[in-house]
């Protein structure tokens, strides 16, 4: 198509056509073609009401709707040409149609603007994508619950400033991240809910003078209503934030296990194997397996973070309603949902295929002290002795047993006198960590019951 041509999308209000740099700025086909789909949704739907209210005729709908069907499934099919010239994927779509059907294409965009096609358009397809992460964070959730369940005893540490702290089980660990992806789920949720207003028929900015059916259109589009107000319809990007916003949060989430896998999967902790579908070897050194998945998962964040800043700084200082400006809402986002969708996958292929080192998790829950708490909480209990007395004697105790090369569990109940007189044998029974975690049985604890409990819970809050 010339130059010429372009213009004529326009009407007469450009005598010449833009240089070769005004259109590369101005262009957007070369990323908003990916919301080809949600666009003939559109524009099918408003066809379908514009002729239900009597504004175009019965066949003039028919042929709108089944030469939009043409264009999409050249679209998908791959023979579409796109065009530069024609800017975006809005006028590329409607040129086409215009080139099947002729003259009634004309008539399909009545009543709207390009503002609120825009913006249904950008809506509907950010709803998908919420979709598809609402299934991608169920599909992991499954993924930790398996072994939440598996690994219900297992003993490991648990950690503060990456230190032993106290003995936890593994399940327990797992159900952490479940507990985290639980929040996620329901922010993608919470924000589809409120995003689902249709902002189509609110035209340019200030609705029309065509008697248009909002309620119809954002019924066939699956929105729960139009948007009540014209402005905000067409300048509102909020839906866009608040996806990036929950996503942002969930890479958070991905990237902090990443770490713990890249960690655990070390020479130095060898808690878990991770499967060859998801490392890598080196170049130049044969015992080396690599996490890198894990890795890359880890760096994902930092995509999607940066997308969700950027476009707070595009939005932060626009007057209502649209500017060119918020043609730069799309490619962040895009680029953030790849990212994530790609990190959710990864991570539940690696987190299926992982392999707990058991014996490593548990010599090492046994070290470090972990059961200092334990022997704390004895003290208070079996000598009635206040909690601060209690932890000031088991200091003294843990530094008799460094003193001696040796964890609480190896001293002998004579070197336990040595520091206080009144410690019996039964001090023994809460040192070693497999009773340190069956008794941590208040509600949300680490002890195997009630790790089976959460997993029966959220399997039935999954279904």
């Amino acid at each position: 198509m010339t130059k010429d041509q372009s213009n004529a999308m326009w009407g007469g209000r450009f005598a010449a056509g833009p240089d070769a740099i005004m259109e590369a700025i101005n262009a957007s086909i070369g990323f908003d073609k990916r919301m080809a789909a949600q666009d003939i949704a559109g524009s099918r739907a408003h066809a379908a009401m514009l002729a239900a209210q009597g504004i175009i005729t019965d066949s003039d709908a028919k042929a709108i709707g089944e030469g939009l069907l043409t264009v999409l499934s050249e679209i998908e099919g791959g023979t579409f040409e796109f065009s530069t010239a024609l800017e975006d994927i809005h006028m590329n779509v409607e040129a086409r149609l215009k080139d099947i059907i002729g003259e009634p294409a004309g008539r399909l965009h009545t009543g709207r603007s390009r503002n609120d096609q825009v913006a249904t358009d950008f809506k509907l397809w950010v709803r998908d994508q919420i979709d598809a992460a609402i299934q991608g964070i169920e599909a992991l959730m499954r993924a930790f619950l398996s072994q939440a369940e598996a690994g219900a005893d297992w003993v490991m540490p648990g950690f503060t400033h990456l230190q032993t702290a106290q003995p936890v089980t593994w399940g327990h660990h797992m159900l952490a991240y479940v507990e985290m992806l639980g929040r996620d789920l329901s922010r993608f949720r919470d924000a589809r809910a409120r995003m689902n207003e249709c902002p189509l028929g609110a035209a340019a900015l200030a609705g029309t003078s065509f008697p248009i059916d909002r309620d119809m259109t954002a019924q066939a589009l699956g929105f729960d209503r139009p948007a009540a107000n014209s402005l905000d319809a067409v300048a509102d990007r909020d839906f866009a934030l608040e996806f990036l916003s929950a996503s942002s949060i969930c890479a958070m989430h991905l990237s902090r296990f990443a770490e713990e896998l890249v960690i655990w999967s070390s020479a130095q902790f060898r808690f878990v194997v991770l499967s060859d579908r998801f490392s890598t070897g080196s170049s130049i050194m044969p015992q080396k397996k690599n996490p890198d998945a894990a890795e890359l998962i880890r760096a994902k964040i930092g995509r999607i973070l940066g997308a969700q800043v950027a476009l707070f700084t595009v939005m932060k200082g626009l007057p209502l309603t649209y500017s060119k400006d918020m043609q730069e809402d799309k490619e962040q986002v895009f680029d953030a949902a790849d990212s994530l969708m790609l990190a959710l996958a990864a991570m539940t292929g690696m987190v299926s295929d992982m392999t707990a080192n058991r014996p490593a998790l548990e010599a090492a829950a046994a070290s470090g002290f972990s059961t200092a708490t334990d022997l704390a909480d004895w003290l208070v209990r079996s000598l009635n002795m206040p909690f601060r007395d209690a932890h000031h004697v088991t200091g003294s105790l843990v530094a008799l047993a460094e003193s001696k090369g040796c964890d609480l569990p190896e001293l002998t109940i004579e070197d336990m006198k040595s520091v206080h007189e009144h410690i019996t044998p039964d001090v023994f029974d809460v040192l070693g960590v497999h009773n340190s975690v069956a008794s941590r049985v208040s509600y949300g604890g680490t002890a195997p019951e009630q790790v089976r409990a959460q997993v029966a819970r959220w399997k039935t809050v999954m279904g």
